[in-house]
Parts: structure tokens; sequence; C-alpha cells
């Protein structure tokens, strides 16, 4: 049975607070009931110029049309998807985290990528997808889930080309994994980071 959200871990989530958090480049998890703030240094990002991999079998399978891609179709449902482990065990997306980013969706802030079967689009649920923040110029890639083979990375490869055209300069992943290195995810000081994301906020970009 999912667990009642705690409500002081609710009331340490609200929007201005989160908001102000991501412009000072910290996030928060939830880890077995409480709440945890996080600025990791060296912190991840993923190129949004030509440094920006993308395999030719996944090249393949975009241009063959696999799948299609949504911009806030299904923002709930992928949060959702984004928490569920195959063991049934407990993620860091808790139910505070789901209803604080559900809140941040409805204020315009928290948005979700979905990918859909050709042909599927809107029928029963997405089968790749991530979420993440938008600040300013900046993108804070949260989370991502696939069900079935590329979808998920069919979903990121949407977002970066987004983020580039609509003239975002930062999408942060906060720490760096072997699966987005072969993006061309890299590492940043985090006084680096910090000076970019100064600039990021203040930019009037709009993701949707």
């Amino acid at each position: 049975m999912t667990p009642a959200p705690d409500s002081d871990i609710l009331a340490a989530l609200e929007g201005d607070t989160l908001l102000t958090a991501y412009a000072n480049g910290i996030f928060p998890m939830v880890d077995q009931g409480e709440l945890l703030w996080f600025s990791p240094d060296p912190r991840g990002l993923l190129p949004l110029d030509e440094r920006f991999h993308v395999s030719r079998s996944l090249q393949r399978t975009i241009r063959r049309g696999r799948y299609v891609c949504t911009v806030n179709r299904a923002f709930r449902r992928v949060v959702g998807l984004c928490g569920e482990r195959g063991d049934g065990g407990p993620t860091w997306i808790s139910p505070e985290i789901a209803i604080a980013y559900t809140r941040l969706h409805l204020l315009g802030f928290a948005h979700s990528v979905e990918a859909w079967p050709a042909g599927e689009v809107g029928c029963g649920e997405p089968v790749g997808g991530l979420y993440g923040v938008s600040l300013g110029g900046a993108f804070f890639a949260e989370s991502m889930f696939h069900r079935r083979t590329d979808a998920g990375k069919v979903a990121l490869v949407h977002l970066i080309e987004r983020l580039r055209r609509r003239g975002f300069v930062l999408c942060d992943v906060q720490w760096t994994t072997d699966n987005l290195r072969r993006f061309g995810a890299f590492d940043l000081p985090r006084d680096e980071y910090l000076a970019l994301l100064a600039q990021a906020v203040f930019m009037n970009c709009r993701f949707a």
C-alpha cells in the first residue's frame, strides 16, 4: 500500500521553495521518508550543441517513425511510470515528490515528454518518457523511463531538439551516468555550473 503523503515534506516542497532551490542549483529527493537536498559537485549536463551524440541505430529508429513524441500530454502518468521499479521497491519519487512536481506542472514550470507507439498517441500509456523543470533558459531533467526498446531515448532526443529550437542554454541531468555519457553528457565543476545557471534563469525561454 502506498503511504500517505507526509504533510511536513509537502509543505517544504511548495512551488516557490522549489523554484528558488533550482535557481540556486539545489534539488530535492525523498529517501525513506526523509527530505534531502542536493547540489552535486561536479554537476552533470547534457550538451545542447554538436556534442550531443545520437547513435546510428537510434537515428534509424527515429527516421522509421517507430515512436511519436508529445509534450505535456500525460504528465502525471509519466511521473508515476518514472517512479516504478521492477522489484516493486521504493524509489526517490515518493508521493510527496509526485504531488510537488504536479503542482509545478500546473504552474507551468514542470513538463513531460511522452513517447508513444506510432498510431497509438494518447491510447493507453506512453511507452517511454521523461519529466523535468524549466526555469528561464535552463531545463532540469529529473527522471526518464522506458517500457519498450529505445522509447525513453527517443523522448530524450525530442527534448534536446526542443530545447535547442527554443533557445535554452542549459540541460541539467544532476549526475552523469554511463547511459547519458553515450549522448555526450559531461561533468562541470559546481562553481562553473552555478555561473552558467545564474545567467540562464533570467533568459526568456518557453518550453511549452
